[in-house]
Formats: C-alpha cells, structure tokens, sequence
C-alpha cells in the first residue's frame, strides 16, 4: 500500500462537502451562483464531483477552487466556457500558468490567486462530516425576498419616490407584497441616475427593453424548461443566468458604441 494511503483517503473523505455547501462558499464570492449553474459546469465538463453510493454529489476543495477560478473567469475575463475548459485543462498538464488568459474584462486582483485549501473554509466552518446526508436539492432554493421597509432601508430612499417608480413599471411588489432581491440594487441606480436629472417616467424606456430581452431569453429556455430529462429542465436556470449576462454585456456595449459614435 502506498505510503499514507490509508490516512490520505480518510482524510479526503473527510474533504467532501455537498453541492449545497458548496453553494454557500461560492455565493460569498459570487451572489448570483445557483445549484443549477453549478450542475451545468458539471455538465459541460468544468468539474467532476465525486458521487456517494446514493448519488449526492460531493466535492473537494480543488473541485471548489476550479469552480471558484471558472466564475471569476466569467466574471472577470467574459471568456465562452469553451476556452475555460481549454485553459484549466492545460494547466493541469502544466502547460499554461494558472493565470486567466487575455480577456475583455477588469484586471486581475491579487485575491484571485488565493486557492481554496485543505484545512477550514474561507469562512471558518468546517467541510461535511463522511456521511453526512447533506442536501443535494433537485431544484435551487427560491429567491430571497424582501420587504417593503427593508427595500426602503438598503436603497436609502423614501416612501414617496418608491410609489412613484412604483407607477411607471420600475419596480413591482409580488402578491405577498415583497420584492425580490434585485429591487435593492435598482433602486439604489434609479435613485444614482436621478442625481443626473433622469427621473422615473425617462426610464421607461430601459424597463421595456429589459422586459423585451428577458421575453427573448424565455423563447430560447422554454424547450429545456419542457424537457422530460430532470437535468435538463435543471440547466434551464442556469442557461437563464448566463443569457442574461450576456444581454447585459452587449447591452452595455451598445451604449458605449453609440456614444461613441456621436459627434464630440
């Protein structure tokens, strides 16, 4: 037997978390992570977790910081999933440093070469214990809401300007009178360009062309979303999150393109 195999392979059991502990470690970095993304990396191949006898997938800390490194890839660098793939497989073949390859994104920080080791995670808790029957959800969780005094609170504004993009479509409470997450973060942007003099009824305009993409995205998920295979429906989410990113993207593009090209 090889020299500490024994132990070396109790403690990598004692590694292995759950794809729902995974999720909490990710969404500290990454908010907008969710279990199907990480199913569809799986999927396409950037990551392989290991399965227990009654098929949870569980994962080690070097699946976790390959996971970590292809988000801030996407993130940082907006590189296709293909060249993804291409670069960690060639690191691993020590032929390409760990390093992003040139992309259209920000610049590296120096907290993207801190890996995810053995030991505690970044938060201080601990890997799951072998055995644990920690969750492997079909379905992601449903989406935080909030409430009406707390999206008042985060986004710093008053009652009185929340009723008035109320009334053109910029923001909507659901049924049970909450908003999801994302309200905070438009609101705090409606108010940021109302310093600039555009007030609500002037970005009715962005909110219809935001609904008109996301009418698109739905036309392209809907097949999936039908599908017999559970993995497949799964995936749909996933393909949700990274279509929006892209519309966003080109979204921002073609603004800057169009600015530039008026005349100074």
């Amino acid at each position: 037997m090889p020299r500490g195999a024994g132990d070396g392979a109790a403690r990598g059991e004692q590694r292995l978390v759950s794809i729902g502990t995974v999720l909490t470690r990710l969404r500290q970095e990454f908010p907008e992570v969710t279990i199907s993304k990480i199913r569809f990396l799986e999927a396409e191949g950037l990551v392989e977790p290991r399965r227990t006898a009654s098929g949870y997938r569980k994962f080690s800390p070097a699946d976790v910081e390959r996971l970590v490194r292809i988000l801030r890839m996407q993130r940082d660098h907006y590189l296709p999933l293909k060249v993804i793939r291409e670069h960690l497989d060639a690191v691993e073949r020590g032929e390409a440093e760990a390093a992003a390859p040139a992309g259209p994104g920000r610049q590296r920080r120096p907290a993207d070469d801190i890996p995810w080791t053995d030991g505690p995670w970044p938060d201080g808790s601990r890997p799951d214990a072998p055995g644990d029957p920690a969750a492997d959800p079909a379905e992601p969780a449903p989406p935080v809401r909030i409430g009406r005094a707390e999206l008042l609170a985060a986004a710093g504004v008053d009652e009185g300007l929340l009723v008035e993009w109320e009334s053109y479509g910029l923001l909507q409470p659901g049924p049970d009178g909450g908003y999801l997450a994302d309200a905070v973060t438009v609101a705090k942007l409606v108010a940021e360009l109302g310093r600039f003099g555009l007030e609500a009824r002037h970005l009715r305009a962005a909110k219809a062309a935001a609904e008109r993409e996301a009418g698109l995205i739905e036309q392209v998920v809907a097949p999936l979303r039908r599908h017999r295979n559970p993995q497949t429906r799964a995936h749909a989410e996933a393909t949700v999150q990274e279509l929006a990113e892209l519309s966003v993207r080109l979204h921002a593009a073609l603004v800057r393109t169009a600015l530039g090209a008026r005349p100074k």
